[in-house]
């Protein structure tokens, strides 16, 4: 790649400046080349696939494996152990297609629409508690605990036992440099909790999502033993944990992001509060523009591949930028202006192929019910803060804001 730095146009590949002006950085990038050697979050070397049409080419590519077995140079990700880590993202088919089956039926477009009316609910008790106070933290107070109140009880996690996943969650995500400890313990309260709450569920199963997977994974068979292909122990646990940890991540950040991108447009809020019916069509757009995830699960291929006139060695780590891809004017024009009316069909915010978003109806549903409940109630909505002061995580892992200071 020929790249000289200037002030003016700073490198694209140093890590602070895809932290810190990520979209300008993919531009640079999608111009140079479409795929680039780059030190990954974790210090090691990986290839950046940044144009939408190799993006999704790969995401669908069988000869891109998500086991991590064939990586080349021993990658370990969080190093979760095996009760939390066999999971969807860990995996190709035949397991992934065998674990996938056993809980899609939770998240079909049908049966999340049936949860539209309780997620309303809890939207607009969490306005309530905020709306008498005129100023609100968008995300500590609305947008971070909205997705975790749903998914709790989704999976039937007690209420008394809910207010430690965020600060769980957060640990891996953007872990604290000052307590490299932090990022251990949470992984091992979240394995006890788990462990703990499957136990409670089989001896009492209640009305959830995983009494559900526990009686699948408990079935016997014909002969009169327990079922060996449907899920094994570590498949549950590792289930619950990524049905959590997902659920939470991408759409706190989808709703934050969305919010934010409301604020800079002024002209689209007034649109959509005007015209709800629309809301389903700009959530979608809100993904595209500024989704929570920039970068697709790492991939390594399983054989030498070719990627944009690319040769990439088989076990190398691969990774697929889903922020640049939606912003390749060769597929959607004029892709750094907010849109709610343009073609929007094939965006890759929440993935493409067999590995798709699990929880994509559900996270959409749950970002239209917050957006439209939130500018309904509050009509003079507006930022409380200087947009410069905006914090966001420090990870390439995940876009989305620390904190939205609002006020109406």
């Amino acid at each position: 790649m020929q790249n000289t730095p200037t002030p003016d146009r700073p490198d694209p590949l140093d890590p602070t400046t895809l932290l810190d002006d990520p979209y300008a950085a993919y531009e640079q990038l999608r111009e140079a080349g479409p795929v680039h050697r780059i030190t990954g979050p974790d210090g090691q070397p990986a290839w950046l696939v940044t144009r939408y049409a190799d993006v999704r080419a790969a995401l669908a590519d069988p000869r891109l494996s998500l086991d991590k077995r064939n990586s080349s140079n021993g990658y370990r990700g969080f190093s979760l152990p095996p009760a939390l880590d066999a999971n969807l993202l860990n995996m190709d088919p035949p397991d992934h297609t065998r674990v996938r089956r056993l809980v899609v039926k939770a998240f079909t477009p049908g049966r999340v629409e049936k949860l539209r009316a309780p997620v309303a609910k809890v939207a607009h008790g969490l306005l309530d508690a905020v709306e008498a106070k005129g100023a609100a933290d968008l995300i500590a107070d609305f947008a971070g605990p909205l997705p975790i109140i749903v998914i709790c009880d989704l999976l039937g996690v007690p209420e008394g036992d809910r207010h430690d996943f965020r600060a769980w969650t957060d640990a891996l995500i953007t872990p604290d440099p000052s307590r490299p400890e932090a990022m251990k313990e949470a992984i091992g309260a979240m394995l006890r909790f788990f462990t703990g709450l499957i136990a409670t569920k089989r001896a009492e199963p209640g009305d959830d999502l995983l009494s559900d997977l526990i009686a699948v994974r408990d079935e016997p068979d014909a002969d009169g033993g327990v079922a060996g292909d449907r899920l094994s122990e570590d498949e549950l646990t590792s289930l619950a944990f990524l049905i959590l940890f997902a659920g939470y991540e991408n759409t706190v950040h989808l709703i934050g992001n969305a919010v934010l991108a409301l604020l800079d447009h002024p002209d689209v809020l007034a649109e959509l509060r005007a015209d709800p019916a629309g809301m389903p069509a700009a959530v979608e757009e809100f993904a595209r523009y500024d989704g929570p995830a920039p970068l697709a699960i790492r991939r390594f291929p399983v054989e030498d591949v070719e990627i944009g006139g690319v040769r990439i060695p088989a076990g190398e780590s691969v990774l697929l930028s889903l922020a640049s891809a939606n912003r390749d004017p060769e597929r959607f024009p004029d892709a750094a202006k907010l849109d709610p009316h343009r073609d929007i069909f094939g965006h890759l915010a929440l993935g493409h192929g067999i590995h798709y978003c699990l929880g994509a109806p559900l996270a959409r549903m749950e970002t239209q019910t917050a957006l439209d409940a939130l500018i309904q109630r509050f009509p003079g909505l507006r930022p409380a803060v200087p947009r410069t002061e905006l914090r966001w995580r420090r990870t390439i892992r995940a876009r989305g804001l620390m904190s939205l200071p609002v006020a109406w």
